[in-house]
């Protein structure tokens, strides 16, 4: 058995059975990959995955369990590499974290930039999606760890830890007619106008239907987008109002437009740092969330991580 061996089927897992795009993912030959499955099914002397011809079309009741045994060895392998550079030079490495636009534009780069002056011969990468699909690259040890602010918190996989908390907030042009209102905007106020925010999958999305739904309202969503940025450019081309997170609203970049606050209308959303179960940590790794979060020291997260 080798680890090699491990790779090609987990990879095929999570390229839904696609032995081509399986072996695109690890720069080698579909003919490659077939064969080190059949030999390793061939030692194992149980099937992995059911087949068509040579179609695989599902993973066998043992395969199950052979592939979630792969991924635990797969990840213990990484934490020994990871271990290995940890203490030959601390200061070097690579950093690969996942998280959400608004988070990449408004929160994290003065972080960054702390971190960058910190640790300058760290090499950082920023990948982006919507939560669900950040998670997953987390999950999948294709990301350090991931800070969005839903599906953190609700995935098995991941060790979740609250960072911080935040209001969604209305912006609108300047001369809109609610900003004329002198009592607090009220969710029908909200629901008398179309309405530019969030796609389904991103933060505090199902905060706000719940919320227009409990008070028997039904929201005229003109747009859905996956950043801030583009919810902020239709509403300045009138399309309608905006809901986004109030931390993406700059009062000097944002000159255009102005913010209504309706911190009363919605709850409040958490944003989540998670992390891989089972993942060992570089030390640069343990600064970097602290940074983020203050109140997430080395300690806190080595007691939510279960290291000693």
């Amino acid at each position: 058995m080798k680890l090699h061996q491990l790779r090609c089927i987990c990879e095929v897992v999570d390229h839904q059975l696609n032995v081509t795009e399986a072996a695109a993912a690890m720069y080698t030959s579909q003919p490659g990959v077939s064969k080190q499955i059949r030999l390793l099914e061939s030692e194992l002397g149980v099937p992995i995955f059911a087949r068509e011809g040579k179609r695989l079309t599902a993973i066998t009741e043992p395969g199950q369990e052979i592939v979630r045994a792969a991924r635990r060895m797969l990840r213990e392998a990484e934490n020994i590499g990871r271990i290995g550079a940890d203490y030959s030079d601390q200061t070097r490495g690579t950093l690969t974290l996942a998280t959400t636009h608004t988070q990449a534009r408004y929160v994290l780069p003065p972080v960054i930039q702390r971190f960058r002056q910190r640790f300058p011969e760290v090499n950082l990468q920023l990948r982006q999606g919507n939560p669900s699909q950040i998670c997953d690259m987390t999950l999948r040890g294709e990301a350090d760890i991931v800070i969005a602010t839903e599906a953190v918190s609700a995935s098995d996989g991941l060790v979740a830890l609250p960072c911080y908390r935040w209001h969604h907030c209305v912006v609108v042009p300047p001369d809109h007619p609610l900003l004329e209102k002198s009592d607090p905007l009220t969710l029908a106020d909200l629901a008398e106008h179309p309405i530019v925010t969030y796609d389904f999958a991103f933060a505090g999305r199902s905060q706000l239907n719940d919320a227009f739904q409990s008070a028997g309202l039904t929201p005229q969503i003109a747009l859905t987008a996956l950043d801030a940025d583009v919810i902020k450019t239709y509403v300045t081309l009138g399309m309608g109002i905006g809901l986004l997170a109030d931390v993406a609203f700059e009062k000097q970049r944002d000159s255009g437009l102005r913010r209504i606050d309706i911190k009363h209308l919605f709850p409040t959303s958490t944003t989540w740092v998670g992390i891989r179960r089972g993942s060992y940590l570089r030390g640069f790794i343990f600064d970097f969330v602290e940074m983020f979060a203050p109140h997430l020291g080395p300690a806190t997260l080595r007691a939510a991580l279960n290291v000693d």
